[in-house]
């Protein structure tokens, strides 16, 4: 049930919901649980999420479109973005605030799936390996 309950709060906070998942990783590593499945399990739950962001971005670009949330111009900046710096700036995809819209305008641009899953499990798995070290590290 620890993994799982870790799994859906990754989950959730890779998703465009305001949530944290680490709290949750630290707090089981302190009750001594298995740190390879708690990084499969957060790098995966935290994984799918961002490929939710990707796949409503990749659908709700018409709606955005038609709601006016998203403009030609906001399009056009976010295109320039991606053009120069390309898929890596998904590398970044695990910084708060700006991780999350990272990942949904993959979508909106539709940047090519494949090289978007595989930079954001880096992204999210690196991320989760460096907690997991630092706290065995420093005995949290």
């Amino acid at each position: 049930m620890v993994y799982i309950t870790l799994f859906t709060v990754a989950f959730l906070s890779a998703t465009l919901l305001p949530l944290g998942s680490e709290g949750l990783l630290l707090y089981d590593l302190s009750q001594n649980h298995s740190q390879i499945l708690l990084w499969i399990f957060a790098t995966l739950g935290n994984t799918l999420g961002s490929m939710v962001n990707y796949w409503l971005g990749l659908k709700g670009e018409i709606y955005l479109e038609e709601k006016g949330y998203l403009s030609i111009k906001k399009m056009a900046r976010a295109r320039s973005f991606f053009d120069r710096y390309g898929g890596w700036t998904l590398l970044l995809s695990w910084v708060p605030i700006i991780g999350d819209p990272l990942t949904f305008i993959a979508g909106v641009l539709r940047y090519n799936f494949k090289r978007f899953a595989l930079i954001v499990a880096v992204a999210k798995g690196t991320r989760y390996a460096i907690v997991i070290f630092l706290a065995s590290s420093l005995s949290v």
